[in-house]
């Protein structure tokens, strides 16, 4: 028992969920205070002691359904016949096919609407015995089998079925309250069907497959960790409507911080007087007061092809935190370099400004492809004698100059003026000088060059460049 506890805690570091050996036994320890049937007991006793951030609940749950689901499906386990707690009409099924599915259907909403749970799990399980087609030994995933079930069962129509019996004596023209409680009840059903569905089809596959194969099958990369160069469609959409919160969070933790680096070093002369009021006892210590530093920042994109991507995510998360820095001026460039700063004025959506930059900026005067040394010399011009000691220039593209001048002696110039001048590549470090990538050139000029390939790169950047 204790080995299936640790292969649960490895799968779950493989998932990307930080799982300490000492949390391990805790959990082992916790496990056996409870009763190991109850698998919500089970749920909330691992979660408790694994789980430290609500970001990696969604792995912990797969990883959870796969380890400790694979019990056989309600009814399985009985003979052949009539299951016990059927109804006579599923003993006397007809033989149409037509009137089966009807009757099956018909089982389904009646088991949502009486929200019966075991006997939603009994008729689940023979609709995906019926519909699913599940082959052992196929290597096909479990969405399919659940969009084919789906799909026979036609969940659309049970959603209005299942709306018309709950809705029964709702005026149509009754308060407008209802009828949307009504609608997110019949939501909260459908989905739950779903999911008793998905657990069935996952149960099956786990125990076709094994729990490892299954576990490597269905493992996510958090949405943190995805590489921003080669996400899917799907995956940059998971990350866009991560920035937001993840903005917040990191607002709040900043803010804090910052909050605390006020309190400076003991300041003696002043703790000494306070004591005078409590006999001579430094009750209350007294600190001098520190001005932690704000950043003045000049940010400047590669929007090309193939860095857009990487621009745009760079940009979204820079601008949510733009309360961070004392003034922060943004920059696009292809082969010649144009200020973007005024897309993002007050009261404005950053993903629209971002959408703005590919018809609105004035980011190409040759070819079309990335040019770092023209760009570098446009950029300079623009912001040159705007740079003080205060300015912190950010450099966000991967160095690949096409085999054109590197003219990085320009970015010297502007580094000389500035207090920091900062790179981030979305490359690996291996791929850095390879082909046409000028990165050691362009590096020596400035301070520090960071490898930012995921939000949570990206974001460990920004919290180093606030709090130095």
């Amino acid at each position: 028992m204790n080995r299936l506890f640790v292969e649960f805690a490895e799968e779950l570091r493989a998932a990307g969920v930080p799982v300490s050996m000492v949390e391990t036994i805790d959990a082992v320890r916790a496990v056996t205070e409870i009763d190991l049937s109850d698998r919500s007991a089970l749920r909330s006793t691992l979660l408790a002691t694994m789980v430290k951030d609500v970001k990696h609940l969604p792995a912990f749950d797969i990883v959870f359904e796969v380890f400790f689901s694979n019990a056989p499906p309600v009814g399985t386990d009985d003979e052949p016949g009539q299951d016990e707690g059927s109804s006579a009409s599923d003993t006397a099924q007809p033989r149409d096919t037509g009137d089966i599915d009807e009757l099956l259907r018909e089982s389904l909403l009646e088991a949502l609407e009486r929200l019966d749970l075991e006997e939603l799990r009994r008729q689940i399980s023979r609709a995906v015995d019926r519909y699913a087609g599940i082959e052992p030994g196929r290597p096909v995933g479990g969405t399919y089998y659940l969009y084919r079930t789906l799909r026979r069962l036609e969940s659309d129509s049970m959603a209005q079925a299942l709306r018309d019996a709950l809705g029964t004596g709702l005026d149509e023209d009754g308060d407008p309250l209802d009828g949307r409680l009504l609608d997110e009840d019949v939501e909260r059903r459908i989905e739950m069907l779903r999911n008793e569905i998905e657990a069935d089809i996952r149960r099956r596959l786990v125990a076709d497959r094994g729990r490892d194969a299954m576990a490597r099958t269905l493992r996510q990369t958090p949405v943190e960790d995805l590489d921003l160069m080669h996400a899917s469609r799907q995956e940059l959409d998971d990350l866009e409507h991560a920035i937001a919160p993840l903005a917040r969070k990191l607002a709040a933790r900043l803010t804090r911080r910052r909050h605390h680096l006020r309190q400076g070093r003991l300041d003696f002369r002043r703790t000494v007087r306070a004591s005078l009021a409590t006999g001579g006892v430094p009750v209350d210590p007294r600190f001098r007061r520190r001005r932690p530093h704000r950043p003045e920042v000049f940010l400047a994109c590669d929007v090309s092809g193939s860095m857009a991507t990487f621009a745009r995510f760079t940009l979204l998360l820079t601008y949510s935190l733009s309360t961070q820095f004392s003034r922060l001026r943004s920059f696009a460039f292809v082969d010649s370099m144009d200020e973007i700063t005024e897309f993002f004025g007050p009261g404005t959506d950053a993903a629209t400004a971002i959408s703005r930059i590919a018809t609105e900026a004035k980011v190409v005067s040759a070819d079309g492809h990335s040019d770092y040394g023209a760009a570098f010399e446009s950029w300079n011009r623009l912001i040159g004698g705007d740079i003080t000691s205060r300015s912190t220039l950010i450099i966000a593209g991967d160095a690949r100059n096409n085999y054109r001048p590197a003219r990085d002696e320009t970015l010297g110039v502007l580094g000389d003026e500035a207090r920091s001048v900062l790179w981030l590549n979305p490359e690996p470090r291996s791929y850095w000088d390879s082909g046409d990538s000028l990165m050691s050139r362009y590096g020596r000029h400035c301070d520090k060059s960071y490898e930012v390939r995921t939000l949570a790169q990206l974001e460990h950047f920004i919290e180093e460049l606030v709090l130095p």
